[in-house]
């Protein structure tokens, strides 16, 4: 195969068809373009979908989200919030929106997700709250997490804007016994609305607190007063909240997405499994998989880690993929190496081994739905030319 002449693959593209595009075409059409039917029909199937009697709430980000779900259970100024280094920057600046403080733990080796012992010794007298992210679609260790903030009186909020749809020990992640879950639908998620987000909760007062905080803080619902049949132009600003709605035209994505989550979810496994076969034998250390019966992976990342005896750096391996017309990334650089944690918290690379050595390692390969079988083959010839295979 000559994969230098062949066109570029890039990392991710959303998978998108005449369903979501006819949907989006009639709500421009209907002239309600903004927060309205189509995000309710979204936040309704969203809910029935995650099951367990919980109520969702639409946002134009899974960071919206966070920083609502964090309110709404009470964080404030001066709190510190559990969180691991191995995140995307959103997991702790949430925690400072609200003047409280992202307290940073390591991960487990094989999973790359927060450690519940991490979690037990980073605890003080001013935590609030943790936030555990479900790395690459594999749900945390929720068990034990769930068990400690129980006996601490902690919240948790859980990050899955990688988990849509991950299984724990039989249960969706959503409709665990956390307090609020926040997904994410950016463009390179398992479904996407391009940006957008879900925060979901079985908890009555969360959810009317996010109701409230998502639009500047009124009253009432604008799709309420712009719809109701008696004059209803009166409302009431109860707190300074947030602009954090989704639109109509973003919801109406969400929608058919959703009726084909499942579907994603098959091809996404199968791809994985294809990896896990086709790259076994490698210097590679390949992803994690679920160790209890009824959990999954939603795979939406095939995160490895090249071995010392691959005789390449990650960063010239991504540099040699891209030659070879094929896009890679890194998951993640560690809030610890951020100049805005690292400097603000003296953390330094020592505090967090487990975290540290992953990035120095770890490459993402292409794993979407969209890619073909032809396309994925190109992917493993790269990286077994490059490893010498």
């Amino acid at each position: 195969m000559n994969l230098t002449t062949s066109k570029f693959l890039p990392f991710a593209l959303p998978d998108i068809g005449e369903d979501e595009i006819n949907e989006v075409v009639d709500a421009l059409r209907s002239g309600w373009v903004t927060t309205g039917p189509k995000t309710r029909q979204f936040e309704a199937d969203f809910a029935a979908y995650i099951g367990g009697g919980v109520e969702a709430i639409a946002v134009n980000s899974a960071t919206a989200g966070l920083h609502l779900a964090l309110e709404a259970v009470g964080v404030k100024e001066g709190d510190e919030v559990i969180v691991p280094s191995y995140t995307f920057t959103a997991t702790a600046e949430v925690v400072r929106y609200l003047g409280a403080h992202p307290v940073c733990v390591d991960v487990d080796p094989a999973t790359f997700n927060i450690r519940p012992d991490a979690i037990r010794a980073a605890i003080t007298d001013k935590t609030r709250a943790i936030i555990p992210v479900h790395f690459a679609g594999l749900a945390c260790d929720m068990d034990a997490i769930i068990a400690i903030a129980r006996e601490h009186g902690l919240k948790v909020v859980e990050d899955a804007a990688h988990a849509m749809p991950t299984y724990y020990k039989g249960t969706l992640v959503g409709a665990l016994d956390s307090d609020v879950t926040v997904f994410s639908f950016y463009a390179n998620k398992t479904m996407t609305t391009g940006e957008g987000g879900m925060v979901v909760s079985r908890h009555a007062d969360i959810i009317a607190r996010c109701k409230v905080m998502r639009l500047h803080g009124i009253s009432r619902d604008a799709f309420d007063r712009y719809t109701s049949k008696t004059p209803a132009w009166y409302y009431e600003v109860v707190a300074p909240g947030y602009k954090y709605n989704m639109p109509d035209t973003a919801a109406a994505m969400g929608i058919h997405q959703l009726k084909k989550i499942d579907a994603f979810l098959q091809k996404r496994e199968a791809m994985a499994a294809r990896y896990d076969a086709e790259l076994a034998g490698l210097p590679l250390t390949l992803p994690a998989h679920p160790a209890d019966a009824g959990s999954n992976h939603a795979w939406h990342l095939y995160p490895v880690r090249l071995q010392p005896q691959a005789g390449i750096s990650r960063d010239d391996f991504i540099v040699k993929m891209a030659e070879l017309g094929i896009g890679c990334s890194v998951h993640f650089i560690p809030l610890h190496r951020q100049p805005v944690w690292r400097d603000s918290y003296g953390l330094t690379r020592e505090q967090f081994p487990v975290a540290d050595a992953a990035f120095e390692a770890e490459v993402t390969l292409p794993l979407y739905t969209r890619m073909s079988d032809d396309d994925q083959t190109r992917v493993i010839a790269a990286v077994r030319q490059l490893l010498g295979q």
